[in-house]
Parts: C-alpha cells; sequence; structure tokens
C-alpha cells in the first residue's frame, strides 16, 4: 500500500505537518510514515587536510574527525528521539504509523522512497529557514524532481471547507487537474476554479471545459475567470478574499533557464501562501 510521507525535521513547522499528514492519510484511508533525512556533512579529511598539511598536526586532523562521527551520532540520536516524539502526537490521530530515518541528499532520499509513497508533505521552511516569508530551497528541488504530489504547510493547519485549483489551461494545469480528479482527497469539499484573464480568446471555453470534468465526476464547482496584472498576486487576492482554505496546482511549466529571466507564478504562490499548497505534476 502507498504511504503518506510527512518529513519532520523538528522545525517550527513540524506540529503542523504532522496535523496536515494525520488529515491526509485518515482522507486516503493510508499509512502514515515519518521521515528524518540525516543529510551528510562534510567530510574533514577532504576539506581539511590540505589545509593542515604537516605530519606534525596529524593528531588535529585525528581529532578533528572523532569530532564529526561524535557529531554525527548524536545527530542520529537527537533525530530519532524526534521521530519517536512525532510519533508519540500523531499515535491518536491515525491507525497506523511508522518512522523512518535516512541519511543523505534530502531530495534524494524523497527520489527513493517515492515508488511506495502516495503524497509528500513538508514545511515551506526548515530548521535553517525559520522566516515564513521565505521559501526552503528543498521545497523547490522536490517540486522539480518529484513526480507525486507534494502537501507544503505554511502555517497552523486548519482542515480546508473549500479549496482553489489555480488553472491556466497549459499541459501542468491539465494534469494538476486529473491528478484532482481521481484523488478522493477533495472530493467532498466546495471547489473554486480560478483562472486569471491573459486576453486569449478561448480561455472561458477552456476553463468551462474544465469545470465540466469536475463536475461529472461529483466535485461542487464554481468557475471564475479573473484579473489581474500579475498571475500569483491575482490568485492570492482571490484566496483571500473568499477564505479559501487550500490551493491546489501545477508546478513549473517553464524551464529553470527562463524562470530565471521571468520569474515562477509557482515559486511565488508558494512563497507568499499563508494556506497549504499542493503541488501536483
Amino acid at each position: 500500500m502507498e504511504n503518506i510521507l510527512a518529513c519532520v525535521d523538528g522545525s517550527s513547522q513540524t506540529q503542523n505537518i504532522l496535523e496536515a499528514s494525520a488529515w491526509v492519510a485518515n482522507k486516503l484511508d493510508a499509512p502514515l510514515v515519518l521521515l528524518h533525512a540525516l543529510e551528510k556533512t562534510a567530510d574533514t579529511e577532504r576539506d581539511l587536510s590540505g589545509t593542515i598539511g604537516f605530519s606534525s598536526r596529524e593528531h588535529l586532523l585525528s581529532a578533528l574527525t572523532e569530532l564529526d562521527e561524535k557529531r554525527a551520532s548524536l545527530a542520529l540520536e537527537n533525530g530519532q528521539l524526534m521521530l519517536n516524539a512525532a510519533q508519540s502526537y500523531a499515535s491518536d490521530k491515525v491507525a497506523t504509523i511508522t518512522t523512518l530515518q535516512r541519511h543523505g541528499d534530502f531530495v534524494d532520499t524523497l527520489e527513493s522512497i517515492q515508488s511506495t509513497t502516495r503524497l509528500f508533505v513538508m514545511g515551506k521552511q526548515g530548521t535553517h529557514h525559520p522566516r515564513n516569508d521565505v521559501l526552503g530551497s528543498n521545497v523547490e528541488s522536490a517540486a522539480r524532481a518529484l513526480s507525486q504530489p507534494i502537501l507544503v504547510i505554511s502555517n497552523e493547519f486548519k482542515k480546508p471547507e473549500s479549496f482553489m485549483v489555480a488553472y491556466d489551461g497549459r499541459e501542468t494545469a491539465v494534469a494538476a487537474l486529473e491528478r484532482i480528479a481521481q484523488s478522493p482527497l477533495l472530493k467532498d469539499i466546495p471547489c473554486h476554479l480560478v483562472m486569471v484573464k491573459r486576453n486569449k480568446s478561448d480561455e472561458k471555453m477552456t476553463l468551462d471545459t474544465a469545470k465540466a470534468k469536475l463536475d461529472g465526476l461529483g466535485f461542487d464547482v464554481e468557475a471564475h475567470l479573473i484579473k489581474g496584472d500579475s498571475i500569483h498576486s491575482a490568485l492570492l487576492n482571490y484566496q483571500q478574499t473568499n477564505n479559501i482554505g487550500l490551493i491546489a496546482m501545477g508546478a513549473y511549466a517553464h524551464s529553470k533557464v527562463r524562470q530565471f529571466f521571468v520569474g515562477s507564478n509557482t515559486t511565488k504562490m508558494l512563497t507568499d501562501c499563508e494556506v497549504p499548497v499542493i503541488i501536483l505534476r
């Protein structure tokens, strides 16, 4: 059975991630796995041997290596304690819950287990990014690398009473709509299908077609073609005005090179949004 995988690192977002993960696991009747990825630190000998250089300082290199090993051992122990606490917190919320600790690059770790994962849950920032207006680098990297959905949490989690699909008719948006249509996660929640007007002749038809698809599958949908000079600002204004509790959207329709020059609405939405965002590929 595919799992819901919650990424926990002891940051201020951990409790919110656990609440969101429990909600998803129960909605999808899926087991919950709590993951702590312990990223490798730089190797002391590789980094310092050239600097130390002299045989008379070999004892210092040895001491530094031992210190790194001790730090790694303490980090491992601390991570396991954190996982145990997280499991204890979530144990009365989810029927089946296990923990997993892995060494290595965070995104590589997620890629290695995504075949058994139905949806990832992670915080907008990790322990190194305490500010809520900053997007953690791992989130963007994961959104580009993973094919499974990612639920990104930014603040206190509340069960959404409505959700918004940010739709533009492009390939990533169509794929996102298909994922939503096939999943029971949002089926019983009112849906706002929202498209920012870009003065194209077929926009209304594109939006109506998408609405009809969700209508036919039993979703409660209202569709809106809205105006705005900035796509992500217009979408966030709509979300805030209508008190929408969750946003679903496709990720990164353009290449990294193009985004360097014109920006990315996905990154801007994730950075500025204060409600959970589901990224769908």
